[in-house]
């Protein structure tokens, strides 16, 4: 997948106020994001505009988490858009080419998953699904894929989620 690499962005202390800069990005949030979400968007604007990019025009903010945690090998992104669509873009923070696997699925008995998977040194994804309301991420990153330890290994509920 062709994208301009995001790894040349290190990391940035959150700024004070993380509702200014994703607006000044061109990135919207939902009002549903978290701390942490803000966070990063504040630190990271740029990162936060290429990945809303891949999903697509209308892609609101949704869930953003440095993964396994501040190390951030990876960053694990949701969006929404106004119709109730999610996208899911997982970064490659790490520098090199790793094993990845993004995988989305909808909140729905009997609906396909959309998965992305392989060799990646930018990013997996973007992945999207119609019904995204609390539907479930999951973001893997191994050495390779016949790897038995994951550096990361996250499944979650994407917010908003009763």
């Amino acid at each position: 997948m062709a994208a301009t690499s995001i790894a040349a962005f290190g990391l940035v202390a959150p700024q004070a106020s993380a509702f200014a800069t994703p607006k000044a990005s061109g990135v919207t949030l939902l009002p549903e994001a978290n701390s942490e979400t803000r966070g990063i968007a504040a630190a990271d604007p740029q990162a936060v505009q290429e990945m809303a990019t891949l999903c697509g025009s209308g892609y609101s903010l949704t869930y953003a988490e440095r993964l396994p945690d501040a190390s951030r090998l990876g960053t694990l992104f949701t969006y929404k858009n106004g119709a109730g669509a999610s996208c899911a873009v997982f970064d490659n923070n790490s520098g090199f080419t790793k094993y990845m696997k993004l995988k989305l699925c909808e909140n729905s008995p009997g609906q396909p998953c959309v998965t992305d998977e392989g060799n990646f040194s930018k990013y997996a994804g973007p992945i999207r699904v119609k019904k995204g309301f609390c539907a479930t991420v999951t973001a893997i990153m191994k050495d390779s894929k016949s790897s038995r330890i994951a550096l990361i290994d996250r499944t979650l509920a994407v917010p908003p989620c009763d």
